[in-house]
């Protein structure tokens, strides 16, 4: 199967026809997947939070994640997130399409290449999200009637506490628009295995410091089960019309380090 989805937050349970699932091996751990059909179309779905919500944005374990779609034979990736809004042009309930993203994690493994034979890849990001894909999620958008925002930049915090009033207020100086937990390093690993990769990002709240009361998760999971259905339906619209080549710049990076 050419496509994959990595569910975020809220979309655990997306519902896929002729559902089977498997284990794969990686080098960094085994994965879980769930393979099947929407809409007619094959996909497979990653859990990226486990079956059951149990790994936090610091410990997901990004790179078997990624490791194990790449193995299988997955060539486009569409992830979804949930996100805080910095920005009053983005509002709650609102799907946005980043396209570039500042990097506030601090502990996480970013690379797949450390050591060993492959030696060192500096992979370009300079345009870190596939605008192949976005573009076929704008497409797909429209043709459902759905409306998405494309463009903004994304600010991957280490988590799994919010951010305090001070940093989102330096965010915001920075250019930020949307602050989430997951994003990176997993764009960055999928352009390093030459796979295309887009997010949409799920307006779940108003970050620290711009929303008055105190944030909680559980207002993150009564949006994101608005939306799970919308999600499902641009997943599934999207798919009928995204090309199952690359004829992008994202499999530059697995060229050159001789993976795959």
């Amino acid at each position: 199967m050419d496509f994959a989805l990595i569910g975020g937050t809220g979309i655990e349970n997306l519902a896929l026809d002729d559902r089977t699932e498997e284990t794969v091996e990686t080098p960094y751990g085994f994965v879980p997947l769930a393979e099947g059909f929407i809409g007619g179309i094959g996909m497979v779905f990653l859990k990226r939070h486990g079956a059951k919500h149990t790994y936090p944005p610091h410990l997901i374990n990004y790179r078997a994640n990624i490791w194990a779609l790449k193995k299988i034979g997955v060539k486009k990736i569409l992830s979804t997130g949930a996100v805080g809004s910095l920005s009053e042009a983005y509002r709650i309930g609102d799907i946005v399409l980043p396209d570039q993203f500042l990097d506030f994690t601090k502990s996480r493994a970013a690379t797949f290449f450390e050591d060993g034979e492959q030696g060192v890849l500096h992979v370009d990001v300079s345009e870190p999200y596939c605008p192949d894909v976005r573009n076929h999620i704008i497409e797909g958008a429209a043709r459902s009637g759905l409306n998405v925002k494309n463009g903004g930049v994304y600010v991957c915090t280490e988590g799994p506490r919010f951010e305090t009033p001070a940093e989102i207020n330096m965010f915001r100086m920075l250019g930020g628009h949307l602050v989430g937990m997951t994003g990176v390093p997993e764009v960055v690993l999928a352009r390093e295995l030459g796979m295309c990769y887009a997010t949409m990002a799920l307006v779940t709240n108003q970050a620290a410091g711009i929303k008055k009361d105190p944030l909680t998760h559980a207002e993150v999971i009564a949006t994101m089960d608005l939306l799970s259905k919308t999600v499902a339906a641009l997943v599934e619209s999207t798919c009928k019309i995204m090309d199952h080549d690359q004829r992008c710049y994202c499999t530059t990076g697995s060229k050159e380090a001789g993976l795959f």
